[in-house]
């Protein structure tokens, strides 16, 4: 089982430089958002504001209300900044609640955008990037990273922005109210950055790893989730739990190596900081005996040094948060930065009108080699033309190169050399939805949905009627078993149709490609998971279908291919005979001994 990332999509360590340089991705995400965050810093500004006005209303209270002087006027002074403080409290409250409702729209806005963005790009890749990036991978980042990220627009940054505010402007009013004791805590305090910012290195790699840890377990669960017939078969069921409790004790540990890491900076934050803070303090203690400073003084002093203290620790503990988004971070920009080598042409051309035999398709001296096996030959200067209308067969052993055409003919990879045309147009010029567009393919292994069967038929053309998908159900002899599911063709076909049988999926992807009803029409195995009845109903309706358009059909049952015009033998991505049923088992080669296996020397009519 592959590792489950790529190498394009592994990280560059030159893009690792910090969170300020990772973040830089988010950019073109919250660009849209101009407005909201003005709004937003309005609200923090009104907020930090009232904040920083607390302390001040608190000496006016102790040095006018409290100070020896005559009655009635500290009453009086007393009520007044009871009154302002309520003032001030009702601004904070009002601001703060502005600022959370903005900030927390921003960051499900920005979430969801990001989400939608990611899974865009992914579902555009070419099958080259599936090859090698499990499924488990791309969803991880697609759900946590971006969860963490939703909690850096939506809270850390209100968080670090507003106690960098008051960071500021505690520091501005303590120099206002003790210029010697500010000047001592200033000095003091850029002491306890320098570990803060050296152990806030360490957690940002830690977090990466982490995330990578949780990653590489949710891709491992998804791939054995999907093959859980074939696990439990092989009774590998406390195999595999073993397996991914290995992964989750991993991301357990290196989860627990970050946590430390994140302990330790919040410790050695708040121990030097209130250190700092208790010490100056304590001076300050000493000038109020000495009468070099108010009570009042003294009192906003200690407030304002409450609040700065108050902010570095909030900013350290953003600055942890802020560690795991910007890894977050940097894996969704990778992905996001990942090209599909399949891509539209700037200038598309467009395919001739339709003609009422089909497409006319021609492989020219192509050669092709898997990504991940470019040292393999899977087809080998293989040039082959079919006319409109014509019904070609492709037989041949495993590993011949059959399905790699049908691959090459949606395009899904590009040849090293030679090229693919539909109506003598080069398939690389033409649009992708065109060219697939014109294509129905009946897949090997069928691809059901979790939806009822109306809909998923109807996935072969979207607006299709209702009447038209029963209609194609019955071309494909799917009618009779959708009408007798519990509600018709309302029923729930269970995640990836696990309600029906093998024919029965076979039957619902025949109709889908019916109702799709496009020139070009590739069969892979379309009749290998039914039984006799079965294949004789929908042999008849696909020999139906096939009227009207060119058909290509892989087949390793050399009695569906009989009736073809044209048999086409491969081996090793060679075209290596060609001919009709009757022309090549008399030629005695390769085709003629399958049929040998095959029929046993039953005599066949042709």
């Amino acid at each position: 089982m592959s590792k489950s990332t790529t190498s394009s999509t592994q990280p560059d360590p030159r893009t690792a430089k910090g969170s300020l340089a990772a973040f830089k991705g988010l950019m073109p995400f919250l660009r849209p958002y101009r407005k909201q965050f003005v709004l937003a810093a309005i609200a923090l500004v009104f907020a930090a504001g009232a904040t920083l006005a607390i302390p001040y209303a608190f000496k006016q209270m102790i040095d006018l209300g409290f100070a020896p002087a005559s009655g009635p006027r500290n009453i009086d002074n007393v009520n007044a900044t009871f009154l302002a403080l309520f003032g001030v409290a009702t601004v904070l409250a009002v601001a703060t609640a502005a600022r959370f409702y903005t900030v927390s729209w921003l960051g499900e806005r920005v979430t969801a955008d990001i989400r939608d963005a990611v899974y865009r790009h992914v579902v555009t890749q070419s099958p080259e990037f599936f090859e090698t990036t499990q499924t488990g991978e791309v969803l991880s980042r697609i759900t946590t990273d971006t969860t963490l990220i939703q909690a850096v627009v939506g809270t850390s940054v209100s968080v670090a922005l507003r106690n960098t505010l008051l960071f500021l402007g505690g520091l501005v009013m303590l120099f206002v109210t003790s210029p010697k004791l500010s000047s001592i805590i200033l000095g003091l305090l850029v002491l306890v950055v320098v570990p803060i910012v050296l152990f806030g290195r360490r957690v940002r790699s830690l977090s990466r790893a982490s995330q990578d840890r949780i990653a590489d377990a949710s891709a491992m669960a998804g791939e054995i989730l999907n093959a859980m017939p074939t696990v439990q078969a092989f009774t590998h069921e406390k195999l595999e739990a073993t397996r991914f409790g290995q992964l989750v004790e991993g991301a357990f540990g290196t989860a627990m190596k970050r946590i430390r890491a994140r302990s330790l900076l919040t410790m050695i934050a708040i121990v030097l900081v209130f250190g700092t803070i208790v010490f100056v303090l304590w001076l300050g203690a000493h000038a109020v005996l000495e009468g070099a400073m108010t009570t009042g003084d003294l009192g906003q002093f200690v407030l304002y040094a409450s609040i700065v203290a108050g902010s570095i620790g909030a900013l350290s503990e953003v600055m942890g948060e802020a560690q795991r988004a910007a890894g977050a971070t940097e894996r969704l920009m990778e992905l996001l930065s990942v090209k599909s080598p399949i891509e539209n042409p700037s200038k598309p051309f467009a395919l001739p009108a339709r003609t009422a035999n089909g497409a006319a398709l021609a492989l020219n001296d192509v050669t092709f080699s898997y990504p991940s096996r470019p040292e393999v030959a899977a087809l080998e200067h293989l040039s082959l033309s079919i006319k409109p209308g014509e019904t070609v067969a492709v037989v041949g052993p495993s590993g011949a190169g059959k399905t790699t055409l049908f691959q090459l003919f949606l395009r899904f990879y590009d040849p090293q050399g030679g090229s693919i045309t539909l109506d003598c147009v080069d398939i690389r010029q033409l649009d992708l939805h065109t060219l697939r567009g014109a294509i129905g393919i009946v897949p090997q292994d069928t691809v059901i949905f979790s939806a009822d069967a109306m809909e998923n038929i109807r996935y072969g053309r979207a607006d299709a009627t209702d009447e038209e998908v029963i209609q194609a159900a019955k071309q494909a002899a799917a009618h009779e078993f959708i009408e007798r599911l519990p509600e018709g063709y309302k029923s729930f076909l269970g995640e990836r149709g696990v309600r029906l049988s093998g024919g029965q999926r076979q039957r619902i992807a025949i109709a889908r490609a019916l109702l799709k009803n496009p020139p070009l029409l590739l069969l892979d195995e379309a009749t290998s998971a039914l039984d006799a009845e079965s294949e004789r109903l929908v042999q008849s309706a696909l020999e139906a279908a096939m009227v009207g358009r060119t058909t290509v059909i892989i087949a390793h049952r050399l009695a569906t291919v009989q009736r073809a015009d044209r048999i086409i033998v491969m081996e090793d991505g060679k075209i290596v005979e060609t001919g009709t049923h009757a022309s090549l088992v008399a030629l005695g080669g390769i085709y003629a001994n399958l049929a040998a296996l095959q029929f046993h020397n039953v005599h066949v009519t042709h």
